[in-house]
C-alpha cells in the first residue's frame, strides 16, 4: 500500500462516526473529574470506528535506548574489519548458526532463539536530519521519514505555530487500540523519568491532545550532569577514568554526588493530586457525580444508552487511576507486591525495575508501555561505559524480563521493540581532538551519530523468534540488504496489535488520514502464516 500525503484526502466512512445527539454531547462534556469529559467521547469515537482487532497482541512494551546505541557493540558486530572500525571487544556466538552478538550480550546470545533482530533499519531524511537526536527521536517516535514541512533538527523540539504534526506510534495505538472499558489506566505509559525525556516526537499531533500518553517519574532523583545508565549501575560521560578523589560520591573532591541514586527503589507516582485532599473526600465526590449522572441518564435513556454507559465506563477509569495511587496488590506501580526472587530476576536496579512496571501493567491492561533507558548517546569513554555500564545492566535485565514474561505465559500475546534514535559511526574516533573530562584527562574515543543504520530487537507478540534480518557491509555502515524505516516499524506494530492496514484517524477538522504510512516487515512473521 502507498504512504498516504498529509493532503491526500482518502474517504470518510460512516462506521467511523459515533451516532451522539448534541444534548449529550453538550452534557457529557460540561462534566469532568481530574481532567475527563469530552476527551473520552471521542475515545469512544476511536473505538466505534475500528474494526475488531485481529493481532496476537494485545500490548506492547517499546524499549526506547536514548542516544542510540552502536551496532558494534550490540547486535552486528564486525569481528574481521580493521581495529578503527572493530572496537575492542569480543564476540558472543548466539543459538542462530554463524551469528554473532557482542561479547559482553552473553546472556541474550544465549537466549537469541527467543527474539529477532532487524540489523537494517536506518532513516532515509537527508543528512542533516538523520543524523541529529532531535530530528530522529521525532521520526523514530511518530514512524515517518521526514520532519513537518517548515521544521529544522532545532525547530522541531520547540513550539512552533502552525506546525502539522503526525502522532506518535503511542497516540497511535491508544486511538486504533485503546484499553479496555473496565481499565483503569491510560492506554499508554511511559517511564521511569518522564520529567527528564525531552525527545520530540512523542506528542498526538493531528489526533489531539485525547490521544497523548501518561508519562510517570518512578526513579529515585539523579544529580548527575549528562547521566547515563541503569541506576545504580549508572555513570556520567564525564565521569573520571584515574584520579580516585574526584569519583563521583559526597567526597569533599567528587565532582558530582550520585549518593541519591545508590539505592534505586522506585517511588510510586505522584498524580499531582490537590493538598489536602483524601481518598476519602475523592471516593465521596465520585458517589456525588455518580448520582448526578444517572439523573442525566435517566433523561436520555431512550436515545444515548449505549453511548453514555460506555462514557461512564471511561470517566470512572480516570477515579480508579487516583485510587491507585495506594499501596497494595492492585496498584501495578507497587514493586513491594513482587517477591524478592522476581525483583532479583529483573535486577535490583533502574531498568530491571522499569521492565518490572511494564509487565505489571500490562498484567493490569495498558495498551503500551515505554521504558526509557538513558545513556547510549557514547562520543567518548565509549569503550570503558559500554563495557562496564551500559551491557551488562541491559543483558541482565531484559533477559529477566524475557524469561518471566515467557514463563508466565505472556510472551506470546506481548510485543517487545527495542531500539535507539540512531546507530554510531563505523569508524571509531575522538569526540574532538584533545577533549577533556572533569579530572582534565583526555577522553578515549567513541562513536558517533549514524542514521544510515540502526539495528532493532524484536520479540514475542507474533513475532517469529530466532532470527536475524538484514544484512550490513564489511564496516557495519550501510545495509546490502533490504532496509526498513520508522515507517515500517510503526506499521510493523500496528499489525501485531491487529490494527489493519486500511485504518483512518481523523483530525479536529474531520479531514481523513491513513494510519499506516509503512508495510509491516514480513520477515518478522511465519511463512506459513502467509503474513
Amino acid at each position: 500500500m502507498p504512504s498516504t500525503s498529509l493532503n491526500r484526502r482518502v474517504g470518510c466512512r460512516s462506521e467511523d462516526h459515533p451516532r451522539i445527539a448534541r444534548r449529550a454531547l453538550v452534557q457529557a462534556g460540561g462534566m469532568s473529574l481530574v481532567g475527563i469529559g469530552l476527551s473520552d467521547l471521542l475515545r469512544l469515537e476511536a473505538q466505534a470506528a475500528g474494526n475488531q482487532r485481529s493481532g496476537k497482541a494485545k500490548s506492547v512494551v517499546f524499549i526506547f535506548q536514548s542516544g542510540g546505541p552502536s551496532q558494534h557493540e550490540t547486535f552486528d558486530p564486525k569481528p574481521h574489519a580493521p581495529d578503527t572500525i572493530r572496537g575492542e571487544y569480543g564476540v558472543a556466538q548466539t543459538r542462530v548458526p554463524g551469528e554473532l552478538f557482542c561479547e559482553h550480550l552473553p546472556k541474550l546470545a544465549a537466549r537469541s532463539q527467543m527474539f529477532s533482530i532487524v540489523r537494517t533499519m536506518h532513516h532515509v531524511a537527508g543528512r542533516e536530519f538523520r543524523n541529529e537526536h532531535n530530528s530522529c527521536t521525532y521520526l523514530l517516535h511518530t514512524g515517518t521519514t521526514a520532519l513537518p514541512i517548515g521544521d529544522t533538527n532545532a525547530s522541531i523540539s520547540q513550539p512552533r505555530p502552525g506546525r502539522v504534526q503526525w502522532p506518535s506510534i503511542g497516540s497511535m495505538v491508544a486511538y486504533a487500540a485503546p484499553t479496555d472499558a473496565d481499565v483503569g489506566l491510560p492506554a499508554v505509559i511511559e517511564l521511569p523519568r518522564a520529567n527528564l525525556m525531552k525527545y520530540t516526537g512523542r506528542e498526538s499531533g493531528l489526533l489531539g491532545p485525547h490521544f497523548d500518553r501518561f508519562g510517570v517519574d518512578l526513579a529515585c532523583r539523579c544529580n548527575a550532569p549528562d547521566a547515563g545508565g541503569s541506576c545504580p549501575n549508572c555513570y556520567s560521560h564525564d565521569d573520571p577514568n584515574l584520579d580516585p578523589e574526584r569519583r563521583p560520591g559526597p567526597g569533599p573532591k567528587a565532582w558530582w554526588n550520585n549518593s541519591s541514586c545508590r539505592n534505586p527503589e522506585f517511588h510510586l507516582p505522584d498524580l499531582g493530586l490537590a493538598e489536602g485532599i483524601g481518598v476519602s473526600q475523592l471516593e465521596d465526590r465520585a458517589g456525588l457525580l455518580r448520582q448526578l449522572d444517572e439523573v442525566r441518564r435517566s433523561l436520555d435513556r431512550h436515545e444515548q444508552a449505549a453511548p453514555l454507559a460506555a462514557w461512564e465506563a471511561r470517566r470512572q477509569q480516570a477515579m480508579r487511576f487516583v485510587l491507585a495511587s495506594r499501596p497494595g496488590k492492585h496498584n501495578p506501580f507497587d514493586l513491594t507486591q513482587e517477591t524478592d526472587a522476581t525483583r532479583d530476576l529483573y535486577g535490583r536496579e533502574e531498568w530491571g525495575q522499569g521492565f518490572l512496571v511494564a509487565r505489571r501493567l500490562i498484567e493490569a491492561g495498558v495498551r503500551m508501555v515505554q521504558v526509557n533507558l538513558r545513556g547510549w548517546d557514547t562520543h567518548q569513554n565509549a569503550f570503558r561505559d559500554l563495557k562496564g555500564r551500559l551491557l551488562p545492566s541491559i543483558d541482565y535485565c531484559l533477559s529477566g524480563f524475557l524469561d518471566d514474561l515467557s514463563a508466565r505465559g505472556l510472551l506470546d500475546e506481548t510485543l517487545i521493540v527495542m531500539c535507539g534514535e540512531m546507530g554510531r559511526t563505523p569508524r571509531i574516533s575522538p569526540i574532538a581532538e584533545g577533549g577533556r573530562n572533569a579530572s582534565g584527562e583526555i577522553f578515549t574515543p567513541g562513536r558517533h551519530h549514524w542514521g544510515d543504520v540502526f539495528p532493532c530487537f524484536f520479540a514475542g507478540g507474533g513475532i517469529e523468534p530466532g532470527r536475524i534480518i538484514g544484512r550490513t557491509d564489511a564496516h557495519g555502515g550501510l545495509p546490502v540488504t533490504e532496509a526498513f524505516t520508522p515507517e515500517d516499524l510503526a506499521a510493523t506494530i500496528f499489525h501485531c496489535l491487529g490494527i489493519g492496514p486500511d485504518r483512518e484517524f481523523h483530525d479536529s477538522t474531520g479531514r481523513p488520514y491513513r494510519v499506516y504510512r509503512g508495510h509491516p516487515i514480513g520477515e518478522l512473521f511465519s511463512q506459513a502464516s502467509g503474513k
